[in-house]
């Protein structure tokens, strides 16, 4: 049976974008990154941009033409990658500072306006690579444009590692004195989880979990109304 669209439904949808304000708030593409480890930061990262610009490189444009053909705001396009705390540990601070640039650069390559997975997962303890890339958060926030962090400190099961809160609220700290010139935008960029989940595509606080495919693309469609929204 061919596919067909009613008046009623074209007629819904209108109102939907006049009086409802839909839109589709963002489409994240996760990449898997765990391939792109090499022998040292700057290798790692070189291959983290160049698989990044494979598999995103076409992801604005077809967001833009979707919007055309559609007539559906699309308001960000973003990428998010395995946490770099895993796929780079047990290089050093420096190293992690290196990764995050090429994230950068690669965010601004494809045109996305964001890029999240700059992160550690710490609740039960710091691995090596964890203690590095916390480390070098407040560096690589301060001095890249659209790379976004996240650590997660706690979950229900493993409790909460209070050496880790103690830590980030130095991380904090620095991150909003290296950015303070630009209204502390670095803390913006940083988000500290309890019990994240590892297929998140929300930034600034996105990765691509362990558990996820090679790729994979999340929508987030918003629609509200001044009658449903909050006092």
């Amino acid at each position: 049976m061919p596919f067909s669209i009613s008046k009623d439904e074209v007629l819904e949808t209108v109102r939907m974008l006049e009086t409802e304000n839909l839109d589709i708030r963002t489409i994240t593409m996760g990449i898997n990154i765990m391939d792109c480890r090499g022998q040292n930061g700057e290798e790692t990262g070189r291959r983290t941009y160049e698989k990044i610009m494979r598999y995103a490189s076409q992801l604005v444009k077809v967001g833009d033409d979707i919007e055309k053909e559609y007539g559906i705001p699309i308001i960000n396009k973003r990428i998010s990658v395995t946490p770099v705390a895993i796929i780079a540990d047990g290089f050093s601070c420096e190293e992690m500072v290196s990764i995050g640039r090429y994230l950068d650069q690669a965010a601004i390559a494809v045109g996305v306006n964001f890029i999240g997975g700059f992160s550690a997962l710490v609740h039960k303890g710091f691995s090596r690579g964890d203690l590095a890339l916390i480390e070098a958060i407040p560096e690589t926030l301060a001095t890249t444009a659209r790379v976004c962090s996240s650590v997660n400190l706690a979950t229900t099961k493993a409790g909460i590692n209070m050496d880790a809160v103690r830590w980030m609220g130095e991380i904090i700290k620095k991150t909003a004195e290296l950015t303070a010139a630009q209204d502390g935008l670095g803390c913006a960029k940083l988000v500290i989880f309890c019990n994240a989940v590892e297929d998140n595509p929300f930034m600034a606080g996105a990765f691509h979990g362990v558990g996820e495919p090679e790729s994979v693309l999340n929508i987030g469609i918003r629609m509200w109304t001044w009658a449903s929204w909050p006092i």
